[in-house]
């Protein structure tokens, strides 16, 4: 008898243990349960998505706005690869000396083509190269044409490329993190020219000015609020229509739920530029954004709050801007935080 009350404590003991336990567990997961559902809620679904050009795929650069790294793309249509400004990504180009062709392996491949031909009709390997000696100085002479047009062709994009800027929306402003942008740098050189072959994407830096930010910050609430209303007509104004397409799936699933989700007061706390650059004729811009938010979902029906609260809440996330000719800033990518 004994032996079965110990063993019956013991039972016991072990039993009240595990349940504390997952009293502690469940006591920390709701919170943060809560606190995911909340953050997935508002635009963008609490994912990283969008296109940045050809820098979808290379993480913008820290601020102080966001000094942690930054979340790869979940949904994204570009792919590996395409258009993209690096070595590992682009392949080999041979310009006028390149490793693998261009015109110093064609002219190889012709001497050796030559030789071939030399020994097939019993001249030996260098016999065909004597009767190639005009075809050979004709080829010199396109050499020399291409090098010049091509020095000159460089010589012209220097001179209509843009100089570097470092952009800053008040030059007075001190060191540190100021709010609406004040603390952004813009920038960083692109590939530039390829030896000759002149290859790789345009990526000319980019002056973001004042006007540039208050863009930025206009459309950071504007995009909340179409978000809000469910209104996708107003989303197509202000964003691309990659990023509208999320929105409605998004939206959708919300619908599927007979939830909507509202996001209120957004407010710019602090932001500055990560980087802005040129490709082609689209400009972009990266920036770190930190604002206030009240952001809650409710029932469609009844109005009760289902996830979030009324309680005004803080975000960081990157969005990506681009702009093409003739037209304003619009949404291209959101990126979330680490």
């Amino acid at each position: 008898m004994p032996g079965i009350w110990e063993t019956h404590m013991t039972f016991s003991q072990r039993s009240r243990t595990l349940f504390k336990t997952m009293a502690v567990v469940l006591a920390l997961a709701l919170p943060t349960a809560l606190a995911i559902s909340s953050a997935d809620a508002r635009v963008g679904g609490g994912m990283s998505s969008g296109s940045r050009g050809s820098r979808t795929y290379s993480a913008p650069p820290s601020t102080t706005t966001a000094p942690g790294s930054t979340s790869q793309f979940n949904r994204t249509y570009t792919q590996p690869g395409a258009g993209m400004n690096s070595a590992a990504a682009a392949p080999a180009r041979g310009g006028l000396f390149g490793r693998a062709g261009g015109f110093m392996g064609g002219l190889a491949a012709g001497f050796l083509g030559a030789g071939l031909l030399g020994m097939l009709f019993g001249g030996g390997l260098f016999g065909g190269l004597g009767g190639l000696s005009s075809i050979i100085g004709l080829i010199i002479q396109i050499a020399l044409v291409v090098l010049v047009v091509r020095l000159a062709m460089s010589w012209w994009q220097r001179r209509h490329t843009p100089q570097t800027a470092y952009a800053n929306a008040d030059a007075g402003a001190g060191q540190g993190p100021q709010p609406n942008y004040r603390s952004g740098l813009g920038g960083g050189l692109g590939g530039g020219l390829g030896g000759f072959g002149f290859g790789g994407a345009n990526n000319a830096p980019l002056e973001i000015k004042p006007d540039d930010y208050e863009a930025f910050e206009r459309l950071l609430g504007e995009v909340q609020t179409a978000w809000s209303n469910e209104d996708v007509a107003k989303l197509h104004t202000l964003a691309t229509p990659e990023m509208v397409s999320y929105f409605e799936q998004d939206l959708s699933q919300n619908r599927a739920r007979n939830v909507v989700n509202k996001v209120s007061n957004t407010k710019l706390l602090q932001g500055d530029l990560a980087e802005a650059w040129r490709e082609g004729e689209t400009d972009y811009a990266t920036v770190a954004l930190r604002f206030a938010l009240t952001d809650k979902t409710v029932d469609r029906n009844t109005g009760a709050i289902v996830a979030g609260s009324e309680q005004p809440g803080e975000a960081t996330e990157i969005w990506t801007f681009a702009r093409r000719p003739n037209g304003g800033w619009e949404l291209s990518a959101i990126q979330q935080t680490n």
